[in-house]
């Protein structure tokens, strides 16, 4: 499985998010909100009004943080 990360600076739970992939040992990528991608790119792959983190699973959005621990946990990753 691979995810990517969808995220930008001085965000608690981006940071909290790829803690917690670090852990698991799953691969991941970070793409960074005005390096990456714009918020217009954002919204439109996400919904107007996503938060961040956003992160996607094998090109699956699994959501943002409380959903992707959710998701690590239903599939016994944590």
């Amino acid at each position: 499985m691979n995810f990517l990360i969808y995220s930008k600076q001085s965000c608690p739970y981006c940071y909290k998010v790829k803690q917690v992939l670090e852990l698991t040992g799953k691969r991941f990528v970070v793409y960074e909100l005005d390096r990456d991608f714009t918020k217009e790119e954002f919204y439109d792959t996400f919904g107007e009004g996503s938060t961040f983190p956003q992160v996607m699973c094998d090109d699956r959005i699994v959501g943002g943080c409380v959903d992707t621990i959710q998701f690590l946990k239903e599939n016994q990753f944590v």
